[in-house]
């Protein structure tokens, strides 16, 4: 189980990068009204790819860790502790929601009819799952939920 917390808090940065390299691409693409590029159809698959790893991977440790046999033994002590409801509620929450718009904006920015529709869509939903993502991944400078900028080897 280690090595999968390691990969999952490795890969973050994975999902971080993919995540800014599409959303500057949605602005540029909007600001400069540019044709929807292989560059554009890259970094949103790549960001979609990369969470839907992270997503598998944080499953396998939401299920087979300590979070959900928690909240299923003692939901009300799990949530009257702030770093116990982040973890079994909070986080796993807004990256399945997070995940769900990467999802329905891939769909999306793919069926829209012009370029710049296909830039609007790609900041909207892809825009608001990666805000969703960086408020929810336990930084260092979060108290009492911060995990270091690297794991533990």
């Amino acid at each position: 189980m280690n090595s999968i917390i390691i990969i999952h808090s490795l890969l973050r940065y994975g999902v971080v990068l993919f995540g800014i390299w599409t959303v500057i691409n949605a602005i540029s693409g909007l600001s400069r009204k540019r044709d929807y590029s292989r560059s554009d159809n890259l970094s949103n698959l790549l960001f979609m790819i990369s969470c839907d790893i992270q997503l598998l991977l944080g499953l396998i440790l939401y299920f087979g860790g300590t979070w959900f046999s928690s909240l299923k033994s003692d939901a009300g002590s799990v949530m009257g502790n702030s770093m116990s409801r982040f973890f079994a509620v909070e986080h796993i929450s807004m990256m399945l929601l997070a995940w769900v718009l990467v999802h329905i904006g891939r769909v999306k920015v793919k069926k829209a009819e012009t370029d710049i529709a296909r830039h609007r869509k790609m900041l909207i939903f892809f825009g608001i799952a990666f805000f969703l993502i960086m408020i929810s991944i336990p930084w260092p400078f979060r108290t009492a939920l911060g995990k270091g900028w690297l794991p533990v080897f």
